[in-house]
């Protein structure tokens, strides 16, 4: 069972198609097919006329689903970007596994150089693993469901730092989401492996970080509010007033900021 969403060609990338109804079968290149079965939001099966986006579904495809991918797949791109790019350009260097739906950009601009030098400055790297869903979602919308997994050697790296007064930092958001998910009351780091929902804001206060490094975030994205419970909000007016001064680019191959409250 998979989670798609139907889009549709337009002028300048494309567009979510609204007109899919359930039990519809679409036709994918190279004999492949996807069967739709019921809206992925649950608050949208029971609603005839709906616009749904999003679908449970199953696919028939005449490879494994990374050959197939890698054949007649094409990574995500926001419309102000004005060319294509090879996969690789979105592949963070560090990267052990396929899994990601879109680019997680904050980990993207470290190169094998910059993190040998950041070793031998004494920065400790301790990686994790968490598979970055669609960003783009629907009107008031929570982030879906994302994959991860946190190591016994990370959990102890990160509890060990914290013991010795030393700062957490982390790299994009989804490793802030991954991290907290497995970071008790008390601050205590666990490993753990599944599926989190966690959806961090003011009103949920942060655990497990010191500090983050991101990209720019629309002002409706549930991750501002990730950085609002981290930085405070008058923290971040004065930063995306920079950003916007100085015409910094957002999304991917975007710039990056390093919040450090």
């Amino acid at each position: 069972m998979w989670v798609v969403e139907i889009r549709e060609p337009n002028d300048v990338a494309s567009q979510p198609f609204y007109r899919a109804g359930a039990g519809e079968v679409l036709m994918l290149p190279g004999g492949g097919s996807v069967h739709l079965h019921t809206p992925y939001l649950s608050a949208l099966r029971n609603t005839p006329g709906a616009d749904v986006r999003l679908w449970v579904a199953t696919l028939q495809l005449p490879f494994e689903t990374d050959t197939y991918l890698d054949i007649y797949g094409m990574p995500i791109r926001y419309g102000y970007v004005g060319n294509d790019w090879p996969t690789k350009m979105y592949q963070t260097t560090y990267a052990t596994e396929m899994g990601s739906a879109e680019m997680p950009s904050a980990g993207r601009a470290f190169t094998p150089e910059m993190i040998t030098r950041l070793v031998a400055k004494g920065v400790q790297v301790a990686p994790l693993i968490l598979h970055t869903g669609v960003a783009s979602l629907e009107a008031d919308e929570p982030p879906y469901e994302e994959f991860y997994r946190v190591s016994v050697q990370t959990a102890g790296v990160i509890s060990e730092a914290r013991k010795h007064g030393r700062r957490i930092i982390a790299v994009g958001t989804t490793v802030i989401r991954a991290l907290e998910t497995v970071t008790d009351g008390a601050g205590r780091v666990s490993p753990g492996e599944g599926w989190t929902a966690l959806v961090i804001s003011p009103e949920r206060p942060m655990r497990s970080v010191d500090g983050l490094l991101t990209g720019l975030h629309e002002p409706t994205a549930t991750h501002l509010s990730m950085l609002q419970a981290l930085a405070g909000l008058e923290h971040l007016k004065l930063t995306y007033e920079a950003a916007l001064t100085k015409k910094y680019l957002w999304h991917e191959f975007g710039d990056l900021h390093l919040i450090l409250p």
